[in-house]
């Protein structure tokens, strides 16, 4: 018996060495990675970036996927998904989508952080301010509008944009980046002067020390900034480029930072189902994504999360009762339909060369006719690029279906699964040991 015993020891002990070695080798070599992984998801959550791309559904990024000829950054850190319906409607506005991404809370469309009932609902912003963190707001939209407005407004109506705007300051956000300057009157402007903001308008002005300051206001465009395809014709910064200036100024708070980035205009493309405004506007979105991980990865200390807040116009992938899709065309596409409109003479006669210039595409003389004939013409080139993409949409408005969510850093594991939109800045409270209920 004794032998045995020993001999039984003696395997449990070689048992222990030989898996010691592996477990060494397994995080020190080729799947290191593995640890990395673990200390991501475990790791302590100073700060959070929210990436918002608005109007994005899963068949968006099966289509940016084909459109970009390869797996997405988004792709690359999928958890999950969430439901979108709001109180009163089971087909979401912006509105109330991003109240209840905001404040864990489900409102009725066209809410601004307020209960059904007309109460002022806490947003996840307001509460990582009072312990101390920086905030920040980005927008390619007015810096006013829906998603950006929940984080840090109360209004009971989105379009009540001018109330909405001393709210932005008032509530303290620390930058605040978009297009609006309309809602922002020069007394509005010299008072956030005087509370420490540093203004700019252009992008040169962004790219040349505007990193320096403390607080920073920025409104590019009286309206919204012009859709990524068009932008080059402006001095109008990118999404990338003002997310990474944000994070220049927010990380310098040593409690931490809270950072909302929205590639708003994802939302507006498919409401005009212009398919390539779309596929740009989220290659734009990406791009932001990127500056967002690669500060995560190297501070260790951030959560990204991304979800859209509802889909907009139904996209499909293929359609037309074809068994195909041609999303690579849309690569060859250099403005949006809005733009191509604005380059037609009176009578619409040069539409074929408009539109081969801007598309690539030589028009049938029948899509000519529908072109010239119609009452919207951007809307009528642009069923004609997505029909020749077999990208079909089954409205102008939103829809109501589940949207992916992706996370990535410490906590990032919290939002696996299906969850409502309401769960997701409880869990962002969770990840960086807050309390927060959002009423």
């Amino acid at each position: 018996m004794k032998t045995l015993k020993k001999k039984a020891l003696m395997m449990a002990a070689v048992a222990a060495i030989v898996l010691g070695t592996l477990a060494v080798s397994y995080f020190t070599g080729p799947n290191a990675e593995a640890d990395s992984t673990y200390n991501d998801n475990h790791g302590k959550v100073k700060n959070v970036i929210f990436l918002i791309p608005d109007g994005f559904s899963a068949s968006y990024g099966t289509n940016y996927r084909w459109f970009k000829g390869k797996k997405s950054k988004m792709d690359e850190i999928l958890v999950g998904m969430h439901r979108t319906y709001s109180a009163d409607t089971k087909v979401t506005d912006s509105a109330a989508a991003g109240t209840a991404m905001a404040t864990g809370v489900k409102t009725n469309n066209g809410m601004i952080s307020m209960s059904p009932d007309g109460k002022k609902l806490k947003s996840i912003l307001e509460t990582v301010e009072e312990k101390g963190k920086a905030t920040g707001l980005i927008a390619t939209t007015t810096i006013t509008y829906a998603t950006p407005a929940v984080f840090a407004s109360h209004v009971a109506s989105r379009t009540n944009e001018a109330l909405i705007a001393p709210q932005l300051l008032e509530n303290g956000v620390d930058v605040l980046l978009g297009g609006g300057k309309k809602y922002f009157p020069a007394q509005l402007i010299t008072k956030a002067k005087k509370g420490g903001y540093h203004y700019i308008s252009s992008r040169d002005e962004l790219l040349k020390g505007a990193a320096k300051s403390n607080k920073l206001l920025g409104l590019f465009a009286d309206d919204a900034l012009a859709p990524s395809l068009d932008r080059a014709e402006t001095n109008q910064p990118t999404l990338a480029e003002m997310t990474e200036t944000a994070i220049n100024i927010l990380q310098k708070n040593k409690e931490g930072f809270f950072l909302m980035v929205e590639g708003s205009q994802i939302d507006w493309a498919g409401h005009d189902n212009d398919a390539a405004w779309a596929m740009n506007d989220v290659a734009a979105f990406e791009e932001a994504l990127v500056k967002a991980l690669s500060f995560a990865k190297k501070d260790r200390h951030t959560l990204v999360v991304v979800a859209g807040d509802h889909d907009t116009g139904g996209m499909s992938v293929g359609g037309y009762d074809l068994y195909e899709a041609n999303v690579e065309i849309l690569r060859n596409v250099t403005a949006t339909g809005d733009y191509m409109v604005t380059k037609l003479n009176a009578r619409r006669s040069n539409v074929k060369a408009v539109v081969k210039k801007y598309t690539g595409l030589d028009l049938t003389d029948d899509e000519v006719g529908k072109v010239r004939a119609a009452s919207k013409p951007d809307m009528a080139i642009n069923k004609i690029v997505s029909e020749r993409a077999r990208i079909g949409w089954t409205s102008k408005v939103h829809t109501g279906v589940d949207i992916p969510l992706y996370a990535y850093g410490p906590g990032s594991d919290l939002f696996r699964g299906l969850h409502e939109n309401t769960d997701l800045p409880v869990l962002m409270a969770k990840a960086t040991k807050i309390k927060f209920d959002g009423k």
